[in-house]
């Protein structure tokens, strides 16, 4: 296992399209053991392979408090949504950034597992709003792409600050 470098925000591999998995072998589970040494090392609940420069649609996510229930989802499609929810995101590609933004209060997704089993999930709130951020990573985009341009812009500087002040 191995801690990955997670992109941040504006790079624009970020941008990627991730590609589904044509088959979940050892070099699979091996990318998802390391996201999730990655997203734990981090402090974080979710983390999909774009982030990690991966373009492989490979999701990982543990919204448990004693990080001991890792949930592991490839090829993840969300096939049934409903309700509103509306909840202060953060983002590991984004760090100290937190924003309002409002997603879908229950999903419905397919996926295969770990072991490239097919799986349904009926997820709500908080781990329902975990997969669709982290899906919207596969698909090339950052929760920010939901604020005002105004409020993107104000995140750049600031990350772009902290990147020159840490060199």
């Amino acid at each position: 296992m191995a801690l990955r470098d997670i992109l941040r925000y504006p790079d624009p591999r970020l941008r990627k399209t991730a590609q589904p998995v044509l088959r979940v072998d050892d070099a699979v589970r091996g990318l998802i053991r390391d996201m999730a040494e990655t997203m734990y090392g981090a402090r974080g609940i979710g983390l999909a392979a774009t982030q990690i420069d991966v373009a492989q649609r490979v999701v990982v996510i543990d919204i448990s408090p004693e990080h001991k229930a890792l949930r592991t989802f490839v090829n993840p499609v969300i096939v049934r949504s409903e309700g509103t929810y509306e909840v202060e995101e953060g983002c590991l590609s984004v760090p100290g950034i937190y924003e309002e933004v409002e997603r879908a209060q229950k999903i419905e997704v397919h996926a295969l597992d770990a072991d490239g089993r097919p799986f349904e999930l009926v997820a709500e709130d908080l781990l329902a709003v975990c997969i669709q951020h982290e899906i919207d990573h596969l698909d090339g985009k950052v929760f920010v792409d939901y604020l005002s341009r105004l409020k993107q812009q104000r995140i750049r500087k600031k990350l772009e600050k902290h990147q020159r002040l840490a060199m």
